[in-house]
């Protein structure tokens, strides 16, 4: 046996091949030119023992920054949070590690109930009344969100302010381009959604309004006030929402929300170099029927015994494609299982308290920078991001943040030209004191 993962015998070769009335492997693609067919050496390295793989694989990802070795500022969308050891150790378990979709609710309970729980908190940490069993990630769950605005209410144009994560606003053109969906962007002031543009850009063709709470640049928008313009027009009001943040915040469908979507990433969820994490995606009762994937529901046997079943299923694998509402394949149930025994573990108290650090702690982070002469772009109430106004280029504020040991906040001017030399930084419950003072002296010293 040459390969440990292909533990295919040369006698199964030949056995296989006889049977389908060939005697090489050659032979399968006698019906292929020979004037076409690649003759040549692949460029890629000779195969190595498995041993000296690991070696060379182990040696390549040591040159990784990683969050055990960096302390990170580094948030926009995916941060360092403290994860219970318990998560790793139930979704390591065969079988939920190795589950996929659960057909058979007879022999998927396990499965089934997992995902009817993080609909459970997630429904309670959003003030909404149905969510789904998860999706990709925040962006694809944002992007889907305004699509059924489009769909419900027959509209073709969204309204969606620049304070929204800016790769989300990219997904979203991506999808509403295949729709001919016209895609209008709200200016922000003072970091947050400018409510007279949003009334002067308002209009009877808008499907939804879609902003993000806390947004992209860690501000608390005000959507009540957001809500009373949207709802005027009969449109619907998107938000995209840090889950972890609802642990202090009133709830998005407390305000009127009709759909709230974002990423579980900050509940179990490792940073992972960006992913896979888990999307999340929950509405209003009205809505019940149009929700992209899939809802799992409680119900009981013959025996009057509690169990768990796939309820609805709104994917053009399971039903007409004419009739689906999104043709989203699947959902992250093993990310939204470590998410839901992150939240369990942490219990509604420890939501409470971890969300409260994440605040204190980048007000004391703000506190600290402001004494060593640095300026808070966007002063008012926010959650664990902020900006600020670096003394230095950007390229070189990190690469000296990064010589001591830390990795710096977003580069703004990636995406906001107008704030060319400004970082996003992300402080949470993990950073320590002495972390935030050394970070607030290492830039200042600029």
């Amino acid at each position: 046996m040459k390969h440990r993962y292909l533990p295919m015998t040369e006698q199964d070769k030949t056995e296989m091949l006889a049977a389908i009335g060939v005697t090489t492997v050659d032979e399968l693609f006698s019906d292929i030119p020979e004037k076409v067919r690649f003759k040549g050496e692949y460029k890629i390295k000779p195969a190595k023992s498995e041993s000296a793989l690991l070696k060379e694989l182990s040696t390549l990802a040591a040159k990784n920054a990683d969050l055990i070795q960096y302390t990170s500022f580094l948030g926009a969308g995916v941060y360092d949070h403290y994860a219970p050891i318990i998560v790793d150790h139930v979704i390591s378990r065969s079988e939920f590690y190795t589950a996929y979709t659960p057909y058979q609710p007879e022999i998927s309970q396990g499965e089934l109930q997992a995902i009817f729980e993080f609909q459970s908190m997630i429904c309670e940490l959003t003030g909404m009344d149905v969510a789904n069993s998860s999706m990709y990630d925040g962006g694809t769950a944002l992007a889907e969100a305004a699509m059924l605005s489009v769909g419900h209410t027959r509209r073709q144009k969204l309204l969606v302010s620049t304070t929204v994560h800016p790769e989300s606003r990219e997904v979203i053109a991506a999808y509403a381009l295949g729709r001919n969906v016209e895609v209008v962007e709200i200016p922000h002031t003072n970091g947050t959604t400018d409510l007279d543009e949003l009334k002067n850009l308002m209009s009877e063709d808008v499907a939804g309004v879609i902003v993000q709470y806390p947004n992209f640049f860690g501000r608390i928008e005000l959507l009540k006030e957001i809500e009373q313009v949207v709802h005027e027009q009969k449109a619907m009001m998107i938000v995209s929402s840090n889950p972890l943040a609802l642990g202090v915040l009133t709830p998005p469908g407390k305000l009127g929300a009709d759909i709230v979507a974002g990423d579980a990433q900050p509940f179990g969820i490792a940073t992972a170099f960006g992913g896979p994490h888990c999307g999340y995606f929950a509405v209003t009762n009205k809505l019940l029927r149009k929700v992209p994937g899939r809802l799992v529901g409680q119900t009981v046997d013959e025996n009057g015994k509690r169990g768990f079943v796939l309820t609805l299923q709104a994917r053009e694998q399971h039903i007409r494609r004419d009739k689906a509402t999104s043709n989203i394949c699947s959902n992250q149930a093993l990310n939204a299982l470590a998410a839901s025994v992150a939240m369990t573990a942490l219990g509604k108290n420890g939501v409470k308290e971890m969300a409260m650090q994440n605040i204190q702690k980048a007000h004391y982070a703000k506190k600290a920078l402001q004494k060593k002469g640095i300026d808070i772009v966007f002063d008012g109430a926010s959650f664990n991001e902020f900006v600020i106004k670096l003394p230095v280029p950007f390229k070189q504020c990190n690469d000296a943040l990064f010589e001591k040991g830390m990795i710096g906040g977003l580069d703004l001017g990636r995406f906001y030209p107008e704030l060319t030399d400004h970082m996003l930084v992300a402080v949470t419950e993990l950073r320590t004191k002495e972390e935030i003072d050394t970070f607030a002296a290492e830039v200042g010293e600029m």
